[in-house]
């Protein structure tokens, strides 16, 4: 399936595993729309610094998003005397909160067979 799949035929597990990069904008947006330097600072602060946004990088998985129907743009501002009206503020879709949670329950399956493999607990192998 092309990279701009058709929304009708998108199932959340279509889109698995996400980059990297993609899962943690979609886990940014999760909780309230933001724009993108938004975006770039609560993923650099969620993981300590370990994942820093390029501008390029960034707006790239957000064209990308916005073509695979998994956030939008919104026109909605907030206060106009805080807000700088070149900012585009972007939401996650119904579809893209879906793919997020399918994402993060694939996750917490991997972490669940690393725990009972004895992985994390240092119980396994050498």
């Amino acid at each position: 399936m092309s990279p701009r799949r058709a929304l009708d035929e998108s199932t959340p597990e279509s889109f698995l595993p996400l980059p990297r990069d993609t899962f943690h904008i979609l886990v940014s947006l999760a909780d309230r729309d933001r724009h993108g330097y938004s975006v770039m600072l609560d993923v650099a602060e969620r993981t300590d610094g370990a994942l820093r946004l390029s501008p390029s990088s960034l707006y790239a998985a957000i064209k990308r998003l916005l073509g695979q129907g998994l956030i939008e743009e919104i026109a909605e501002r907030p206060d106009p005397r805080q807000d700088d009206e070149r900012r585009r503020y972007y939401r996650l879709t119904r579809l893209g909160r879906r793919v997020a949670v399918a994402e993060a329950r694939r996750l917490e399956r991997l972490l669940s067979d690393a725990r009972a493999t004895g992985l994390l607990t240092g119980k396994g192998r050498p």
